[in-house]
């Protein structure tokens, strides 16, 4: 259960991050009102919040939260840009999430 909450608690982490950043950059790149900084601000503040609420060491959770963010991205460049994953991101991405779970999940020596 632990680590269903974990990748639960990191996925919906990435998500408020992305659109925290995603916002912004369509205001800059894209010419849209400089009003969507209000909810990218809101966004990157529940991102922060979301990162406190694993019972793991802070440095732990952002090395192993890097890995899932890498997959959420690739998958929001498919959904919301419209832009169809290579192999290659979909492989990476593998790889980073093995990584997370290494990391969150292998064994802890005290």
């Amino acid at each position: 259960m632990f680590e269903l909450k974990t990748v639960l608690l990191f996925l919906a982490t990435a998500v408020a991050e992305i659109i925290g950043c995603y916002l912004p950059y369509l205001w800059l790149k894209q010419g849209q009102s400089a009003w969507l900084l209000v909810p990218a601000a809101a966004s990157l503040a529940l991102f922060a919040w979301l990162l406190t609420l694993h019972p793991t060491a802070a440095g732990r959770t952002y090395a192993a939260y890097g890995g899932v963010y890498v997959f959420v991205a690739v998958l929001w460049l498919c959904a919301i840009e419209g832009i169809r994953p290579t192999v290659w991101d979909a492989a990476g991405s593998l790889v980073v999430l093995a990584g997370m779970a290494i990391i969150m999940f292998g064994p802890r020596h005290a």
